[in-house]
């Protein structure tokens, strides 16, 4: 117990788990926007019948993915803002109120894509026909597909801004070293 209050302990690098955070959203949303849909599409996977569940589960895990990212970054965002002595507050570094907002927007955008976009994307693309041998996108999927592309950019320029935030506190560290 003395470990857990003693002054002395080393305090966790929020800062750190802030960019990591920040990163591996960013990059693993660009792979699975750019590399793995594509990829899907290509391949012919959007017209068959069970692209729906396939694709549902693939969101499943990347949407809940997405939540634990977000949530990382916000919580180390305000604990970040509560050490104040601890950490130097500048006007443009992760510490600013715009980096706060912002990962409240991209929290926002993470539970609009697990608890309405995606599985109302999913229902749509299930075959209840298993018996006719052709399938097609329904014609509801395609505004679900440009909200989802709009909140993906909006997600992906998000992630890009606070990423440009904490590199500028970066850049105040190694020139203050």
């Amino acid at each position: 117990m003395n470990t857990l209050s003693s002054p002395n302990a080393k305090s966790t690098n929020w800062f750190g788990i802030v960019l990591v955070s920040i990163m591996f959203w960013l990059s693993s949303s660009l792979l699975i926007d750019f590399v793995i849909m594509p990829g899907l599409y290509f391949s012919g996977m959007m017209t068959q019948p069970d692209f729906g569940s396939a694709g549902y589960g693939l969101f499943w895990v990347f949407n809940r993915i997405e939540l634990v990212c977000a949530a990382a970054i916000i919580s180390g965002l305000l604990i970040a803002r509560h050490f104040r002595n601890d950490y130097e507050v500048i006007s443009s570094g992760i510490r600013s109120r715009w980096a706060l907002e912002i990962a409240a927007v991209l929290l926002a955008i993470a539970l609009t894509f697990t608890y309405w976009l995606s599985p109302t994307m999913g229902a749509l693309g299930i075959s209840l026909d298993l018996l006719n041998g052709s399938y097609t996108v329904p014609g509801e999927m395609t505004p679900m597909h440009l909200a989802y592309w709009g909140l993906e950019a909006l997600k992906l320029l998000g992630c890009g801004m606070l990423l440009k935030l904490a590199l500028q506190d970066l850049k105040v560290v190694d020139s203050e070293v």
